[in-house]
């Protein structure tokens, strides 16, 4: 288990430039979202309520919490942002810049959900600031590590493809970004259920 652990912080180590760069830009693009929406801005207050409004129709997350399937809602939650999130992302981090649009993007969205229904801040009390800024970090935290791992393994890919030369039928994946991709995960995986688990569980969630 020691190993283990061991194994994992060295593989977060190996991966720390590209995985803070990624939450710089989390939160960057998250605190333009919240003083964009706080400004009155008719874009971000309208893409706001475009975004959630299409969630609650369709997302099956909001769709189990409306109904009362908190630990359901938790699961599909967990299972979205594992499968159509982070992993989509870390594959696309082989390309090196592409994951940061869809992060900068990501980021804005969590930033824009700042003020609810009515267009009323959700930094009303401490509770609710608390609950909201605590959510977005961990949620950004998993995403970090994993967009950040992907991001290397393209990084690598690119150094030592571009030093044995471009040759198709010679092209090779560095096999220890790869290694310690798979490291990351397995700190990643726990860490986007604990974030869901307290965004639809908590009794912080006012």
């Amino acid at each position: 288990m020691i190993n283990l652990i061991s194994k994992v912080y060295t593989a977060i180590k190996r991966c720390r430039l590209y995985v803070l760069t990624i939450f710089v830009a989390y939160c960057l693009s998250c605190l333009t979202g919240i003083i964009m929406s706080h400004a009155g801005s008719q874009f971000a207050v309208s893409s706001r309520d475009n975004i959630v409004g299409k969630a609650i129709k369709s997302d099956k997350a909001s769709i189990n919490y409306q109904e009362g399937k908190n630990f359901s809602a938790a699961l599909n939650d967990f299972m979205g942002n594992l499968f159509f999130g982070a992993i989509p992302q870390t594959i696309m981090g082989f390309s090196i810049v592409i994951p940061y649009f869809f992060v900068l993007k990501q980021g804005w969205v969590g930033g824009i959900v700042s003020i609810d229904s009515e267009h009323k801040s959700r930094f009303k009390n401490f509770k609710s600031t608390f609950y909201y800024f605590f959510v977005l970090l961990l949620q950004f935290i998993p995403y970090s590590l994993a967009i950040g791992a992907g991001i290397r393994c393209g990084a690598e890919f690119y150094n030592y493809n571009k030093v044995n030369g471009w040759h198709i039928q010679k092209l090779k994946v560095h096999k220890d970004s790869i290694i310690d991709l798979g490291y990351v995960y397995i700190l990643v995986v726990p860490l986007f259920f604990i974030a869901s688990c307290f965004e639809f569980l908590s009794a912080w969630n006012v």
